[in-house]
């Protein structure tokens, strides 16, 4: 038996079985195989990644969209002259076609009203059922004033098809750069730019429509021009001692500043500011950001009420700030401002 035990393991190691079987490289093989899914899904895009992508192609399209609605509707971009949108033109163009143009009065000047003509060109049902209004817009003070109120329009210009010779007539305070914007339904249409001479010195002053009711023009002919705003006490309050002063009014204000007025003789109270422009004789608002009126609350630096401010200084000359106290005219502060 042992014998045949022999032959059969000498017939065994003369055949495949001999040796080893399973080298390391092999047995790596098989590893990677059984744990390998045969039945691999292809690769498909993440749900998110796709919603994400898409979200950020509507997103991008809508604002391209919505930027070239504003630049349409917002008079500052829509302005005939992009490369100097402060021009002087009378004519408002959309690819080199004329939407309207204007003839305005060769004599216009500041303080006096002024006719104008208006000839829009389109044809009329452009216009017909809508409210048409117009603003100027003032480019050394930034002021904005509606000068045509919402107008409803409804039959073409006397003897034209359409709007060709539309006429209303305002007055501009103040000399200088003005652009006219035009407006249907509140949506910016177009606007031309004209140049407004300085009023005539005997001219009667203009108030602003804004402007508290308790101001009056004969407030500005008592001004004293040769009453000098001077500088008193320990902190450098320039004005009327022991009357109202201004800490700030030495520093450069045209293009904002802020001012720390003090008043004498008043507690809490309501201080009402204009400003008044010797040179061109016109009325500004120079609290910056804000009405005519701010509140004075509690003594400081040795006055009895006082409040901060920021104030904007529209132009260059010599200025009468008027001050009311509860809608009394209560003092006058004269300064020279060239800076």
């Amino acid at each position: 038996m042992e014998s045949k035990l022999k032959q059969l393991r000498r017939a065994m190691e003369s055949t495949t079985h001999k040796g080893d079987h399973f080298t390391e490289f092999q047995k790596m093989n098989i590893r990677k195989a059984v744990h390998t899914d045969r039945r691999v899904k292809p690769n498909r895009p993440n749900k998110f990644v796709l919603f994400a992508i898409s979200t950020f192609a509507i997103c991008l399209l809508a604002f391209f969209i919505s930027t070239e609605l504003l630049i349409r509707q917002d008079p500052e971009k829509i302005s005939g002259g992009m490369n100097n949108e402060w021009e002087i033109r009378h004519e408002y163009k959309v690819n080199q076609n004329i939407k309207f143009s204007i003839l305005p009065d060769p004599n216009l000047k500041a303080g006096t009203p002024y006719g104008y003509i208006f000839s829009f060109a389109e044809p009329f049902d452009t216009y017909e059922g809508k409210e048409l209004s117009i603003s100027a817009f003032h480019k050394e003070t930034g002021e904005r004033i509606q000068v045509l109120p919402h107008q409803e329009i409804t039959e073409p210009s006397p003897g034209y098809p359409g709007l060709q010779r539309f006429t209303t007539a305002f007055t501009l305070p103040y000399e200088g750069l003005w652009k006219y914007e035009v407006y249907l339904d509140g949506k910016a249409y177009g606007d031309v730019v004209v140049s407004v001479a300085e009023k005539e010195k005997d001219a009667p002053i203009t108030l602003p429509e804004d402007i508290p009711d308790f101001v009056q023009e004969s407030d500005f002919d008592t001004i004293d021009w040769e009453r000098k705003a001077v500088e008193f006490g320990d902190r450098g309050i320039i004005g009327n001692e022991n009357k109202s002063g201004v800490i700030g009014a030495d520093m450069p204000s045209l293009n904002g500043q802020k001012w720390m007025w003090h008043l004498w003789g008043i507690e809490d109270a309501d201080l009402t500011i204009v400003g008044f422009h010797k040179e061109s004789q016109t009325v500004h608002k120079v609290l910056n950001g804000m009405g005519w009126t701010i509140r004075a609350y509690g003594p400081n630096n040795g006055a009895d009420a006082h409040t901060p401010s920021s104030v904007k200084i529209p132009k260059k000359g010599e200025w009468a700030i008027l001050l009311y106290v509860d809608g009394e005219l209560f003092d006058q502060l004269i300064y020279d401002i060239n800076e």
